[in-house]
Order: C-alpha cells, then sequence, then structure tokens
C-alpha cells in the first residue's frame, strides 16, 4: 500500500511583487509558492537542505505537471496544500495545490516528481534516513 503524507499548510499574501501588470498572479509565482511549501515538509522533518548540499547531496526536480485553473490577485489571502508519497528510496511525488483561504476556491494545482541525487556523479542516492522513518 503506498503512503501518502499530508503536509502542513503554508499560507502567503499576494504581494504587488507577485502579480505581473493586471493584478494577478505572475504564472511563475506558483511554483515559488509550491517550492515554499516542499522546503517548508523538509525543514518539518528535520532535514537541512543546506546540510546536504556539504555532503554534495540535494533534492532535485524530474518533472512538473501544473494546471492553471483561475487567476490568484493581488490581496488573496492563499493556502499551499501537499500530499506526499514516496515511490521509490530516492524518488516522491508532491501533489499540490493553491486555494484561496476564505473561500475554497481553487487556483492551481500540480504534481512536482522531485529525486534525491548525488550532485557530483548525478546519481541517485537514496533518501536520508530521517525522511525514509515518515513514510515507514
Amino acid at each position: 500500500m503506498k503512503k501518502i503524507i499530508k503536509c502542513k499548510d503554508k499560507e502567503f499574501k499576494i504581494y504587488v511583487e507577485d502579480t505581473d501588470f493586471q493584478g494577478v498572479v505572475y504564472h511563475a509565482n506558483y511554483l515559488k509558492y509550491f517550492e515554499r511549501s516542499r522546503s517548508e515538509f523538509l525543514s518539518y522533518a528535520n532535514i537541512s537542505q543546506n546540510k546536504l548540499r556539504e555532503k554534495d547531496l540535494a533534492f532535485v526536480i524530474k518533472s512538473i505537471k501544473i494546471n492553471y485553473l483561475k487567476s490568484a490577485e493581488l490581496g488573496n489571502q492563499i493556502v499551499v496544500q501537499s500530499n506526499v508519497e514516496k515511490k521509490s528510496n530516492v524518488r516522491m511525488i508532491f501533489y499540490q495545490k493553491i486555494i484561496d483561504k476564505n473561500s475554497g476556491k481553487e487556483f492551481v494545482n500540480g504534481e512536482v516528481e522531485v529525486c534525491f541525487v548525488n550532485l557530483s556523479s548525478k546519481k541517485p542516492k537514496q533518501f536520508p534516513d530521517d525522511l525514509l522513518l515518515i513514510f515507514d
């Protein structure tokens, strides 16, 4: 049976810097919100990306699928909701969506496949033990 873990929700307010000239969130910024949520997941698991880099290890994006459903706008309060599924000891998929905090309407959803690699060899490495324990 596959185990899917619910990550802690991450809230943001949309500021001018997040928007384009029309006052809507610039499309690439949704990926930034997704990234911040994934980084928080690792932090909650006591995994330091800086310490991993010192060991020449890192999480890298293998693929991203994203669906833009509705534009978030200047002043909106948004919530990034994420679930993560371990696909193997070197690969996991985050199922993420961004919703309006007040109405619950969905702005964006996507799947982000993440792999763990040795940065020098570019070869997959087994996840840190702390992360593997979460999925047990």
